[in-house]
């Protein structure tokens, strides 16, 4: 058992993440489903229950009882922008308030991650933490992994109406919530944007940056509330950098089921390269949606600082 239950460990934290919006949670999460299992072995019957439901009932259970006495995290767009070029980005908000994002090497398989990669789009693991916790469970379980619904009933100790009408009311509660809709570009589209993007970056060419990016591109920088809507907005605000990101290179990484980069700086001994941002991306039909600039994300640390 012991080696079945340590395979299911990426998966767990997948699903996790998705219940809680933290990468740093989703793997105290699984770690704690993990003990709990060990611990508990013994009382495994495999007459009554296949192991992967006896695992994610504690799963489930581990989730719940962390959700109790938490906010729901947010955004920065779920905050009034008072961003302006040139403007102060105000005073940080604390680790608790924010989605985070999640590096795919945490969730275990690539090609696992891809099947369901639009499910762990930062948008809609966002959306996700606008459900009621049991709701957002059962969606998870029935639209994200595919479970049947006895499966399900028997899992949070219910019937399988009241499943399939929580179900019913997770997926009308999400459509409100509004997740960007996956683009309809390709991979390789989309590839071929943050690729220039970087390089534009990297050479401080503002013009071929804001190219780039969709008329009503969103650009946003947690652990500040401060964002901004527009292409020319951001050439403004661009225009207005005091220089500090000159010298920085982007780096390809792979997050949230998709391309990201890391921002580093010549900070370090000698000046050698350290990681400051994890920069995400969303796309629209031809060009990039969404820039969201995680400050100061540490994937290695138990809490962002």
């Amino acid at each position: 058992m012991e080696a079945q239950l340590t395979a299911m460990r990426p998966e767990l934290v997948g699903f996790a993440y998705r219940m809680l919006g933290s990468p740093y949670e989703a793997e105290d999460a699984a770690q704690e489903t993990l003990l709990r299992a060990w611990k508990h072995g013994g009382d495994y019957d495999p007459s009554r229950a296949s192991l992967r439901t006896w695992v994610y009932r504690i799963a489930t259970n581990v989730c719940l009882d962390m959700l109790r006495s938490a906010s729901r995290r947010a955004r920065a767009v779920d905050f009034a922008s008072t961003a302006a070029a040139g403007g102060e980005l105000g005073a940080p908000l604390p680790e608790s308030t924010w989605v985070l994002p999640i590096l795919d090497s945490s969730l275990g398989d690539p090609a696992e991650v891809a099947v369901r990669r639009d499910t762990v789009r930062l948008a809609f693991v966002a959306a996700l933490q606008h459900l009621p916790a049991r709701q957002r469970a059962v969606l998870i379980l029935r639209d994200v992994f595919c479970w049947p619904a006895d499966e399900v009933a028997a899992l949070l100790d219910t019937t399988v109406p009241s499943v399939t009408s929580a179900l019913q009311r997770a997926r009308t509660a999400l459509r409100k919530a509004d997740p960007a809709p996956p683009s309809p570009l390709s991979d390789e589209a989309k590839r071929a944007l943050v690729e220039r993007y970087a390089d534009a970056f990297q050479r401080d060419d503002v013009a071929a940056l804001v190219a780039l990016l969709q008329a009503d591109v969103i650009n946003s920088m947690p652990p500040f509330t401060w964002w901004i809507r527009g292409r020319d907005t951001v050439a403004a605000v661009m225009a207005a950098s005091d220089g500090s990101c000159h010298g920085a290179r982007l780096v390809p990484e792979a997050a949230n089921g998709g391309l990201a980069l890391w921002q580093e700086r010549p900070t370090g001994p000698g000046g050698s390269f350290e990681r400051f941002a994890l920069l995400l991306f969303e796309f629209g039909d031809e060009l990039i949606s969404e820039v969201t600039t995680f400050l100061g994300y540490r994937p290695d640390a138990t809490e962002q600082p």
